[in-house]
């Protein structure tokens, strides 16, 4: 893992006007991210921890500040960033192959591009799914092969944004172990967003557990305990509780003002 900072998160704002009221969504937002790092956003529902991974990817801008990929300024989507949504928007009429292949076609000829779609289909467990299409497969298959398309481009950072939050708990765990050791493998800088507490733990080298209203930064956590961190439950279910009593102070506060509005409405 690199020691020179790679990914710089600076001074970020976003505002959403929606009928002349402006919504404070994220509010001077600052992180560091160094080379190979896996960093985990948390947080409830409506932090900005999305919104926050879209501008990242540079398909929202934002409203001030900015951020450097490598010290360049990100300013549109590129494809030094592989994105990974929660649903796995795959293009229904293309195979398998064809999905995976689709971001090389200008990049290369169809053979070489077919040979790079099979080098990660066979790094997601999918060698034998090549000709399939997508409604064949399971939530999970389907998730693996847009893991496959984010990582065929070789980008310089995966933005994952809630990847496996619709599936299934078998699943779930069957895909975090999957996507640990791809993360071993290819040393890629990993941005992932979640709302679930044990699977930022199970992940992440850092998490980031934000709070809400507007969107701000509560605490940058270094996850210490061992990898894997399975064989440490103790020390996992102490950061747990860490966690749970930062979030649950923001929830309460949520609670708090809705009540008030309400009341006041």
């Amino acid at each position: 893992m690199g020691d020179d900072l790679f990914l710089q998160i600076k001074n970020i704002n976003k505002q959403f006007i929606n009928q002349k009221v402006t919504s404070d969504v994220l509010t001077n937002i600052n992180l560091d991210i160094k080379e190979g790092e896996f960093v985990s956003i948390l947080g409830p529902s409506g932090c900005g921890k999305s919104t926050l991974l879209s501008i990242v990817a540079g398909l929202t801008k934002p409203t001030s500040g900015e951020i450097l990929l490598g010290g360049n300024p990100i300013k549109k989507p590129g494809k030094d960033r592989g994105m990974v949504f929660q649903e796995a928007a795959l293009f229904p009429w293309m195979t398998v192959e064809e999905n995976v292949m689709f971001p090389l076609r200008k990049e290369m000829r169809k053979s070489e591009a077919r040979e790079v779609a099979h080098q990660y289909l066979q790094m997601v467990q999918l060698s034998n799914y090549t000709k399939h299409s997508p409604h064949e497969l399971s939530g999970g298959m389907q998730q693996r092969v847009s893991i496959a398309r984010a990582l065929s481009m070789n980008p310089k950072v995966l933005l994952m944004d809630e990847p496996f939050g619709a599936l299934d708990e078998q699943t779930r765990a069957r895909l975090h172990y999957e996507l640990e050791k791809i993360w071993i493998e290819t040393k890629k800088t990993i941005l992932f967003v979640t709302h679930s507490i044990s699977e930022s733990i199970k992940l992440s080298d850092r998490i980031i557990v934000m709070g809400t209203r507007p969107g701000v930064v509560l605490e940058d956590i270094e996850v210490k305990v061992p990898r894997p961190r399975g064989e440490h439950p103790q020390a996992v279910v102490e950061l747990e509780e860490k966690i749970n009593g930062l979030l649950k102070t923001e929830i309460d506060k949520v609670i708090k003002e809705e009540l008030a509005y309400a009341a006041n409405n």
